[in-house]
């Protein structure tokens, strides 16, 4: 894991697309700006979580219906 210190303002580079903007520190939380193309999907981890229990649910039902 890479970690990094930044400023309000200060961004961030992966790769040639995703940028991502420090906007704002309060108190205990930072919010950020994210750039990235929209074939990349962006999300909070327990969005992410949620997304792939459902993909995973999909899945296994396909599965089930492949057999009958």
């Amino acid at each position: 894991m890479l970690v990094l210190t930044r400023e309000v303002g200060e961004l961030i580079c992966i790769g040639d697309d995703i940028w991502i903007k420090v906007l704002e520190v309060r108190g205990g939380s930072v919010r950020l700006g994210i750039r990235a193309p929209a074939h990349i999907e962006v999300h909070r981890s327990e969005v992410m979580e949620r997304i792939q229990a459902k993909r995973e649910l999909l899945n296994q039902k396909a599965q089930v219906g492949c057999r009958a």
